[in-house]
């Protein structure tokens, strides 16, 4: 998606009110909540006195250009008029902009009124920097952090029931090879935001190296990175039937979608799941009818706290540092392929650099996940999009010391509204993967609508 593309038709209106409100933020800050409420007023009204006017008008665009030229980094889009984003880009300015003042003012025993000229302008950019650092700590020990009580709850429930599965499966089907089945994912690598709310429980089959080969999706007929195939080697020595897991070979390729399916009939329809939940003193229940192995845990607790936990049971293959991972809904229609996972090469790599220079990059993570998890907008932008920012990033800029935080925030916004423009993010491990294939144009637009929204003000992303 262009950022840069021709104007659209509602354009005007929306465009000259975000001109308005985003040219004069800095200057709103310094000044009484009255100015503020004049400015709102007055950003309205002129939303509707133009709203109405069918012509365009030549003098409102050469204004617009001299006085915003970063205006042609982004288009306003008729979907986010459709949705009200006008109302929702005035009420979030203004919100962080009182808040900024209200910070300021806490910080600051001097009124913005009392100083004039240069030495004022430099005082409050300096004073804003500051709060920006302190509202971007806030914000990660408020709602990005997880509270200590609340993860270990969720990994005990999750252990438990893993303990459920996998004693069921050695009782009624002993001869399947499995290896020891174990936690994995964001809970467990202290990388999941705002609430404990969902667990990987990881299931290794067990292959014959003599028997199987993985082969890298680059050299299969599908010539996906991430699609990798299993095929059925030494036919002519080991027949079909010498391994267990020939039962769900499809054209001499193990099939991710067999085994899912067999998961699913094994697991999820046979468990007798309102026992469990008797004994767990929880609600155990499976999630079906759709392509994921998942089960939903409603603790009843005696605060009320009925926050649901979800737990995705995921079939995996590991050789060496690969790791293949049955999930259907990432390889459909193909149902031979497995989906190569790249989360543990890249979680393995933000570790290692903040383990060698003590950096805050794991920190930036959890801060931009919490902000597009509470931000409608931003929410199609996943964990690894996100990841993978800071990763390239790191490449470029050395100084990740937690009093960088707020300057390597506002880069990954920065970064990323350039991957947007340019419709591509090339994964780090993988870079014929483009991370952002999977968003629509409309996404697209608002997402980087957002973000830029966000360059002149980062706090509206903090909320």
């Amino acid at each position: 998606m262009n950022f840069q593309g021709s104007r659209r038709r509602g354009e005007d209106g929306i465009a000259m009110v975000i001109d308005f409100l985003l040219s004069n933020a800095r200057l709103v800050l310094g000044v009484g909540g009255a100015a503020m409420l004049g400015i709102a007023t007055l950003a309205v009204k002129r939303l509707i006195e133009r709203a109405g006017r069918a012509a365009e008008d030549e003098k409102v665009k050469e204004k617009m250009a001299e006085s915003w030229e970063e205006l042609s980094l982004v288009t306003s889009s008729p979907t986010l008029i459709t949705n009200g984003i006008e109302g929702v880009v005035l009420k979030h300015v203004a919100k962080a902009a009182k808040q900024q003042k209200d910070d300021l003012c806490q910080q600051s025993p001097v009124s913005s009124l009392e100083v004039s000229g240069p030495e004022s302008k430099s005082r409050r950019i300096q004073l804003s920097v500051v709060t920006l650092q302190h509202r971007l700590q806030q914000f990660y020990h408020s709602r990005a952090a997880l509270a200590p009580l609340d993860v270990h709850r969720a990994q005990s429930l999750a252990l438990d029931i893993c303990t459920e599965i996998q004693g069921f499966l050695h009782g009624r089907q002993p001869d399947m090879p499995l290896g020891e089945m174990s936690l994995g994912g964001s809970l467990l690598d202290d990388l999941q935001v705002v609430c404990a709310d969902h667990a990987c429980l990881l299931v290794p089959l067990l292959l014959e190296a003599s028997l199987w080969r993985l082969i890298p999706g680059e050299e299969t007929l599908l010539t996906h990175p991430l699609h990798w195939m299993v095929r059925r080697v030494n036919l002519e020595y080991f027949p079909r039937g010498q391994s267990y897991w020939d039962r769900y070979l499809v054209g001499g390729y193990l099939s991710a979608e067999a085994v899912v399916n067999m998961f699913t009939k094994a697991v999820m329809e046979t468990i007798n799941w309102p026992s469990i939940s008797s004994s767990m003193d929880c609600s155990v229940r499976p999630v079906l009818g759709g392509p994921e192995l998942k089960l939903e845990i409603r603790p009843q607790d005696e605060d009320g706290d009925d926050q649901p936990l979800f737990i995705t049971v995921l079939p995996l293959l590991r050789q060496e540092d690969v790791v293949l991972t049955a999930q259907p809904e990432l390889t459909s229609p193909w149902v031979n392929a497995w989906h190569l996972s790249l989360y543990p090469w890249e979680t393995q790599r933000l570790v290692q650099l903040d383990a060698a220079d003590g950096g805050c990059r794991r920190h930036t993570l959890k801060i931009l996940k919490a902000a597009c998890r509470l931000n409608h907008a931003l929410r199609p932008l996943h964990a690894a999009a996100l990841a993978n920012v800071i990763l390239h990033l790191s490449d470029g800029e050395s100084d990740w010391s937690e009093i960088s935080l707020e300057t390597r925030f506002q880069q990954c916004v920065t970064e990323m509204i350039g991957y947007l423009e340019q419709g591509a993010l090339q994964s780090y491990f993988k870079p014929a993967v483009n991370l952002l294939s999977g968003l629509s144009e409309d996404q697209v637009d608002q997402v980087g609508f957002m973000l830029y929204c966000a360059v002149s003000e980062p706090e509206i992303l903090l909320m």
